[in-house]
C-alpha cells in the first residue's frame, strides 16, 4: 500500500469510528457501539502507527482528520465512560447508574465533554502540559462539591469522579493520538 493509500484508510477508519460513537449515545445500542468505536480507534492508531509514513496531504484532508478525531474526542468519550460506569455498578441496572451519576455530579455529561475537547485540542496543538491545566481547572471547579458529598454520608461521588475523568481523559489522549501520529 502506498502513504496515500494508509491516509484513505485512516480516514475512512475514523469516520466509521465517529458514527459507532455517536449511534453509542442511544442506550440500548451503548454496548455494541461503544466498544466497536474503541476497537475502530485501536485499528486507527494502528494504522497511522505501522507505516513509515501516511500520506494526509495538507489541505481538506488534514482538516477531515483533525475534525474526525475531534468529534470522535467529544461523541465516543461519553458512551464510552457510561459503559465503564455500567461495569462499576454492574450490580444496578444500567438506567440506575447513569441516573445515580447524574445526581452524584451533576453536569458531568458536559464538563466530560468540554474536557475532551480541550484535551485533545491541547494534544494536537502540541502543548501536552494543557492536559495538566485541563485536569487542575476541572478538580479545582469540582473540590468543593466533592467535599460537600462527603461530609458525612458516603456517596462514591469522589471515585466516580476519578473514574469518569480517567476514562474520558484516556479516550481523548487516544483519539489526539492517532491525529498527532500522522502530523
Amino acid at each position: 500500500m502506498s502513504p496515500s493509500d494508509y491516509g484513505a484508510l485512516l480516514l475512512v477508519l475514523l469516520g466509521f469510528a465517529v458514527l459507532a460513537g455517536t449511534m453509542a449515545w442511544h442506550a440500548p445500542a451503548r454496548r455494541i457501539f461503544a466498544p466497536a468505536s474503541l476497537a475502530v480507534l485501536v485499528a486507527a492508531g494502528a494504522v497511522a502507527a505501522v507505516p513509515a509514513t501516511v500520506d494526509v496531504s495538507p489541505g481538506w484532508q488534514t482538516v477531515v482528520l483533525v475534525a474526525f478525531g475531534g468529534i470522535l474526542a467529544i461523541a465516543g468519550g461519553g458512551p464510552l465512560t457510561s459503559l465503564v460506569f455500567d461495569l462499576v455498578d454492574r450490580r444496578e441496572t444500567p438506567a440506575d447508574s447513569l441516573d445515580r451519576a447524574g445526581h452524584v455530579l451533576r453536569g458531568g455529561a458536559w464538563i466530560g465533554a468540554l474536557e475532551r475537547v480541550a484535551i485533545f485540542a491541547t494534544l494536537v496543538a502540541g502543548w501536552p502540559e494543557g492536559l495538566a491545566v485541563v485536569l487542575a481547572v476541572k478538580g479545582l471547579g469540582r473540590y468543593p462539591e466533592l467535599r460537600a458529598a462527603e461530609d458525612g454520608v458516603r456517596t462514591g461521588a469522589a471515585e466516580r469522579f476519578i473514574i469518569g475523568t480517567f476514562a474520558s481523559v484516556l479516550w481523548a489522549c487516544g483519539c489526539a493520538g492517532v491525529v498527532v501520529l500522522v502530523r
